[in-house]
């Protein structure tokens, strides 16, 4: 899928779903708030981002993405230490409501632990915990995927402090209105800490990797990978960035309170696209 400034070709299958959906009317599903991570790292001369496949049985099955997944309940009603932008600050940023933001915030710090074995928290506000990689970790990370443990709760049974500075909002997508499950997904960047490393632990993925976002991008356009519109736009413009310096300057001017919605544009003499706006 090639996609460019006005937006992407619509696949078939999507287009015959969006006339069916205005034909009857339909009552757009209410989208569920969720976050997801770009985990990222330096490499000799580039940096490289961490993708995983989704499972076939999953919502996106197949498809490669981001660690991530929706809010929880607890996500904002969690009491926990906390380092870097307070909630009220992350509401500015994020377009939210401060309980809403920490909840995003938090939703973002548990799914890539969930999902990758990476831990944004450290013993203090200026460090982050080494190796987490260890049976006593990989069973506190079953527990909290298994809702057994709170964020929160496994947080201050180790003493350790949330770094929400690690965390840059880069983006917010909010799926089609056409599609049965949507979701409003806030995006952010974050270096992986020194001393960790990602690991396949999700049972939500199938194959996990270690990638330029160039390679990535030539790799799903040759179909050898396959991502979703959001996955591809905010990888591309990662890598235009240039370094992981450059990253962290662009995700500081970044806007991700505005939600961006893929529209289905359906002209009567042309192929049918999605615009992004």
């Amino acid at each position: 899928m090639t996609i460019d400034s006005d937006g992407f070709a619509a696949p078939a299958a999507l287009v015959e779903h969006a006339r069916r959906f205005q034909a009857e009317s339909g009552t757009p599903a209410t989208p569920r708030v969720a976050a997801t991570v770009l985990l990222l790292r330096p490499t000799d001369t580039d940096f490289e981002v961490y993708v995983i496949r989704r499972v076939a049985a999953m919502t996106f099955g197949g498809m490669y993405a981001f660690p991530g997944g929706g809010v929880d309940r607890s996500d904002s009603a969690a009491h926990l230490d906390w380092a870097g932008p307070a909630p009220a600050e992350w509401a500015g940023r994020l377009g939210v409501a401060p309980d809403a933001a920490q909840a995003v915030v938090c939703a973002a710090a548990r799914e890539v632990f969930e999902e990758a074995g990476v831990l944004l928290a450290g013993p203090d506000p200026a460090t982050v915990v080494g190796d987490v990689s260890g049976d006593d970790w990989e069973s506190a990370r079953q527990d909290l995927e298994g809702r057994r443990l709170g964020f929160a709760a496994l947080l201050a049974d180790r003493h350790l402090t949330l770094r929400s500075d690690l965390l840059l909002p880069w983006s917010r997508w909010i799926t089609p209105e056409f599609e049965p499950r949507r979701f409003d997904t806030y995006f952010f960047v974050a270096l992986l800490p020194a001393g960790q490393r990602t690991r396949d632990v999700s049972g939500e993925a199938d194959h996990t990797l270690w990638i330029r976002p160039a390679d990535a991008l030539a790799r799903a356009e040759a179909g050898e990978l396959t991502m979703l519109p959001p996955t591809l736009v905010t990888l591309a413009q990662v890598a235009a960035a240039g370094d992981l310096a450059g990253v962290a300057r662009a995700a500081a001017d970044r806007d991700a309170a505005t939600p961006i919605t893929p529209r289905l544009d359906l002209p009567a003499d042309g192929e049918p696209r999605f615009v992004l706006g």
